[in-house]
């Protein structure tokens, strides 16, 4: 006979903020104040304790039971239970992780050194913990939504933001790493190993659900990409009231190819309202020959070798209106006179 499937447990766990460690102690000896502080705490929030489908809600809760932690220097954790549908909560002061034997502060600052660039082990000998221990809290972070850990923080969900794809390689295979970034806040990353716009829109719709389920009427207005089929594709079927555009960067590396592909009239009548430079004096005709050729003529010519006690050599003779380099046209003015004598030695 096949053995019954055993009930699923629902850990149930509140973390409650007793403003300091002494206010925590003193209220465990006083069962009565405890449970009210609790309640006074998640009114504060704004939950409704409705705990399973039968429970009718309305904060009746008394004190269940407590264990002592033994790795936290004999802590004493306390249960709480609802009288109407027996649901069991464990309540955990604010100074205390849940299944993390570190205090708070602590892994605030390993993960803030970890994040500047430290290693794990350095990291572990700078704040005397395990690096086992703050690797699997590094690890704990990516089972948790960037867009509800973000919200709770505080941050608005974007409006504006930028839709890029991350190369990168696992082992040998080339996976893309889809991201979306709000300024500095990076508000998800995900991880597939196609690039078709249907992985993409997938790894997507992520952040569309949680964001929907933070804010049911948000709406994204802009979208900046950098012009991936695929990412172009997502975006305008997750958000097809959003503009889509091209980030700066990227614009300007298309543009030249871009320019190319146009046709030789239109560049011409492009180039035609571009303002050239025109020096005073030059006749019109004069212009038709800026910048016709490849290559331009150099700035400075080479001189001969000068050997002690002797002059300096003889300049290469240029051409009638050659001195201008840059722009057909420049001439040396008649009445312009010289303080030295050309090739003096003074």
């Amino acid at each position: 006979m096949e053995q019954a499937g055993k009930r699923t447990r629902h850990n149930r766990t509140i973390t409650v903020d007793f403003q300091n460690e002494a206010t925590y102690f003193q209220l465990l000896g006083d069962g009565k104040a405890f449970v009210e502080c609790v309640m006074a705490f998640l009114l504060s929030l704004g939950f409704q304790l409705a705990h399973k489908a039968m429970c009718r809600g309305g904060g009746c809760l008394t004190r269940h039971s407590h264990y002592v932690r033994v790795r936290l220097g004999g802590l004493t954790i306390w249960r709480i239970q609802c009288t109407t549908c027996r649901a069991v909560f464990t309540v955990l002061p604010h100074f205390v992780l849940r299944y993390r034997q570190m205090r708070p502060e602590v892994a605030r600052d390993a993960l803030l050194a970890t994040h500047g660039g430290l290693s794990l082990e350095l990291c572990a000998v700078l704040y005397h913990i395990s690096p086992m221990a703050l690797y699997r809290l590094v690890c704990a972070f990516g089972h948790h939504s960037l867009v509800t850990v973000l919200t709770r923080c505080g941050l608005p969900l974007p409006v504006y933001f930028l839709a890029d794809e991350k190369h990168s390689r696992c082992l040998a295979e080339k996976v893309y790493l889809p991201t979306i970034v709000s300024g500095r806040v990076i508000w998800h990353l995900g991880y597939t190993e196609a690039a078709s716009a249907a992985a993409f829109t997938q790894s997507y719709r992520a952040f569309q659900q949680a964001a929907l389920q933070q804010e049911p009427s948000y709406r994204v207005r802009g979208i900046l990409t950098d012009g991936f089929d695929s990412t172009t594709s997502s975006m305008r079927m997750l958000f097809p009231g959003a503009r889509l555009g091209t980030c700066l960067r990227h614009a300007i590396n298309k543009l030249p190819g871009t320019l190319v592909a146009l046709a030789s009239p239109v560049r011409m009548a492009l180039r035609s309202q571009v303002p050239h430079p025109v020096v005073p004096g030059t006749p019109a005709q004069g212009l038709a020959g800026v910048c016709v050729g490849a290559t331009a003529p150099p700035l400075c010519r080479p001189r001969g070798t000068q050997r002690r006690g002797s002059q300096r050599s003889a300049r290469t003779a240029l051409a009638p209106r050659e001195e201008g380099g840059l722009v057909y046209g420049p001439y040396r003015p008649a009445d312009a006179s010289d303080e030295h004598a050309f090739g003096s030695g003074a």
